[in-house]
C-alpha cells in the first residue's frame, strides 16, 4: 500500500474452518456502514414478526447503505444498546459501541477485521434461518450506488466474480461524491444527502473504507478487508487502493 495508508483483512475459510491469510486481524478502525449488518441482525432477533415499512428499512439499508434507515434502527434500539448486545451474544473482542460523547454516530461503532468475520460466521452457522436468509438475501442485491450517491462496487464487488454478498463501509470523503455514481439499468437509486454526518473517530481525519462479506459458491469464504487513507485522499483513489488490494488478497486466501 502507498505510504501512510494503513489496512487490515482476513480471508476465513469455512470449508476448512481456518483463517487462510490476514493482517492487523484485531486492529480497531470505525465500522462505517459495516455496522449495519449488526443493526439487522439485532432488529431481526428481537423481532420475530416485521413491518413492511421496517423490512423496507432494512432493505435499504443493506442493499444501499442507507443512513437514514440506519439511524432510525439505530434509535429504536437503544442507540449503543445495539452494539452492545452483539457483542455479547456473537462473543465480538474487538467491537465497542461510539463514545458517550457520541452516541447517535453509528458509523462510530469500533470493530476489526476479526470480528466483522464472527458476525459473518455467526449469520450463516449459528442465525435462525429467516435472519440468516434475510440478511444475506439482501447483501447479494447489493446496488452498484449507494443511497448518498457514492460507489459502491469497489473492493470486493470488482475484485472477485459473483457468487458474493457484501456490506460496504465508507467514511471521511464528504457528504456527496465529487464524482456521483451512476447506476446501471434496473439498479437505481434516488440519491440523497446521508443523515449522519461522518466524522470520524478512530483514524481521525483519514478516510477509512471497507469490503466485507462472502464469496464463492455456498459462502465458502469469509473476507473483511479494510484501508485508512492519508487525510485528502479523494475517494476514486482509495477505492482503487483497497479494490486491488483486495484481489490480492482474494487470491491468496482462496487459492
Amino acid at each position: 500500500m502507498p505510504g501512510g495508508t494503513r489496512a487490515g483483512f482476513v480471508v476465513f475459510d469455512r470449508v476448512t474452518g481456518r483463517v487462510t491469510v490476514s493482517r492487523d486481524a484485531h486492529g480497531t478502525v470505525r465500522s462505517a456502514s459495516v455496522v449495519k449488518v449488526l443493526i439487522a441482525v439485532d432488529f431481526l432477533e428481537r423481532h420475530r414478526v416485521v413491518s413492511a415499512g421496517d423490512r423496507g428499512l432494512l432493505r435499504g439499508m443493506l442493499r444501499s447503505s442507507d443512513d437514514r434507515a440506519a439511524t432510525v434502527l439505530w434509535n429504536r434500539g437503544g442507540r449503543g444498546a445495539v452494539v452492545s448486545r452483539m457483542v455479547e451474544r456473537i462473543g465480538l473482542e474487538d467491537t465497542a459501541p461510539p463514545p458517550a460523547s457520541r452516541p447517535g454516530y453509528w458509523g462510530y461503532t469500533a470493530l476489526s477485521a476479526a470480528d466483522v468475520v464472527t458476525v459473518y460466521r455467526y449469520v450463516l452457522e449459528r442465525a435462525d434461518a429467516r435472519v440468516r436468509g434475510f440478511v444475506l438475501g439482501e447483501m447479494r442485491k447489493a446496488t452498484r450506488c449507494g443511497r448518498d450517491g457514492f460507489d459502491q462496487y469497489f473492493g470486493i464487488p470488482r475484485a472477485v466474480p459473483r457468487p458474493w454478498a457484501v456490506k460496504q463501509g465508507w467514511s471521511g470523503f464528504g457528504l456527496v461524491p465529487r464524482e456521483p455514481c451512476r447506476p446501471a439499468q434496473g439498479n437505481a437509486v434516488r440519491v440523497r444527502p446521508a443523515a449522519v454526518r461522518a466524522a470520524p473517530t478512530l483514524g481521525v481525519g483519514r478516510p477509512v473504507l471497507h469490503t466485507t462479506g462472502t464469496v464463492g459458491d455456498g459462502d465458502r469464504w469469509i473476507v473483511a478487508v479494510w484501508t485508512l487513507s492519508p487525510p485528502g485522499t479523494p475517494f476514486a483513489t482509495a477505492a482503487s487502493r483497497i479494490t486491488a488490494l483486495t484481489r490480492q488478497v482474494h487470491r491468496a486466501g482462496t487459492r
